[in-house]
């Protein structure tokens, strides 16, 4: 049987080079006995791909049964797995045979591997080296032949690291690992499981067929799906059933979509169509590359004034609009007879090392806070001409606090 007949027995949808490689490991590994290892996130379809080792295999006339390991309390764990002996422990009023004693001859699919007790990781190891257990509150060795398949969407080797599972038992599992892709891996296969899932539920509830628009469609496909299929399933299931339009738009998927799960968006979904409508890693982008602009800009203008003499008084002759632009944003009058670029120093000159101390003027700042805090509001003021509702704005002050602060500071 190859991949495509597969997929048509067992209801799998989707052309995706990973699945198809899924499925073709499944195949192969299905006539052994192999133990195999299944790994994929919560609702990727493990179990499916249990049921298909199964039928494929010598065993497929046998009993197959499939056991969800962390549903099972830890105390009766062992009696549900192994059985246990009348009287073996409160409320044990008669001997049970256990899941390994049931499908004998069969195959067992525990799922969820990793939330086995240890105790019980133990007992395990034993049955699948040896096929041989012991029922609980009983010392008589009993044989079994019983072919495991696990499933886990844990990191198993984590676990291993971790001390929470047997490392002699992850290896003896992991024969031949099996991992399923999460539907996010998937993205060609999305739009035609969910047609298929609303095709086949509005069979069910007779109800009219469904159609997506393009923005549907690219919601479904950009969306990361982190129940994976069953979650697919879920809301193709609630738009079969209660949407009265038939023609679904991308809001109305966003609207079957948890508001906590709505972040898991690989892409902003902007619902109003707005340009101005920006996440914040947009905004950062735009802030580097308009800084980036600015430094390419300065660098430019830089090489331009070293070109004329390095004087910025006869570049701005030439170049009057370019000295404004960098001047327009500046509070304080500029002198440009003291902006003189010097000419790059030469280190093979050795009077280039001299500095003429002289020519250094320090000019000592004013740390007055009275003096700071009236120079800021002068700023401000300016800045916006006079208005001072703007100008408290700017300065983070209420309006009522700068009048206050301009009549103290006698600013009038």
């Amino acid at each position: 049987m190859d991949v495509q007949e597969i997929k048509q027995r067992f209801g799998i949808i989707g052309g995706s080079p990973l699945i198809n490689r899924a499925i073709d490991i499944a195949r192969q590994v299905a006539p052994t006995d192999i133990t195999v290892m299944i790994t994929g996130e919560s609702g990727s379809g493990k179990e499916v791909f249990s049921h298909i080792i199964h039928q494929l295999s010598a065993r497929k006339h046998g009993p197959f049964i499939a056991v969800n390991c962390g549903a099972i309390p830890e105390g009766t764990i062992d009696s549900e797995l192994f059985g246990h002996e009348k009287g073996s422990f409160t409320g044990a009023h008669e001997a049970r045979k256990g899941y390994f004693e049931v499908v004998n001859g069969g195959t067992i699919f525990l799922d969820e591997v990793g939330e086995l007790p240890l105790g019980t990781q133990a007992r395990l190891l034993r049955v699948i080296e040896s096929g041989e257990y012991i029922r609980v509150g009983s010392s008589k060795v009993q044989k079994t032949d019983v072919r495991v398949i696990a499933a886990t969407n844990v990191d198993m080797f984590d676990a291993v690291k971790a001390g929470k599972f047997r490392e002699d038992l992850y290896y003896r599992l992991n024969t031949v690992p099996l991992k399923i892709p999460p539907l996010r891996d998937r993205k060609e296969d999305i739009h035609l499981i969910f047609r298929k899932f609303v095709a086949d539920f509005s069979d069910k509830y007779r109800s009219p067929n469904v159609t997506l628009d393009d923005g549907a469609i690219q919601v479904l496909i950009n969306y990361n799906w982190p129940g994976n299929v069953r979650q697919l399933k879920n809301i193709a299931e609630q738009i079969a059933v209660l949407e009265k339009d038939r023609n679904i738009t991308a809001q109305s998927i966003i609207n079957y979509i948890p508001n906590d799960n709505r972040s898991s968006f690989p892409m902003r979904v902007n619902q109003n169509g707005s340009k101005e409508d920006f996440s914040e890693r947009d905004i950062l982008y735009k802030v580097l590359f308009d800084m980036k602009k600015d430094m390419v800009e300065l660098k430019k203008l830089v090489i331009d004034i070293i070109n004329h003499g390095g004087n910025v008084s006869n570049y701005a002759e030439n170049n009057p609009q370019v000295i404004n632009s960098l001047y327009e944003d500046v509070e304080m009058p500029v002198n440009e007879s003291t902006l003189t670029i010097q000419q790059p120093v030469n280190y093979n000159r050795p009077d280039d090392y001299h500095i003429n101390h002289q020519d250094v003027e320090e000019v000592e700042e004013s740390l007055s806070l009275i003096d700071k805090e009236a120079d800021m509001i002068k700023k401000a003021l300016k800045k916006h001409k006079g208005k001072r509702k703007a100008a408290s704005e700017e300065l983070g002050i209420s309006e009522r606090t700068l009048y206050r602060k301009i009549k103290e500071l006698n600013l009038n």
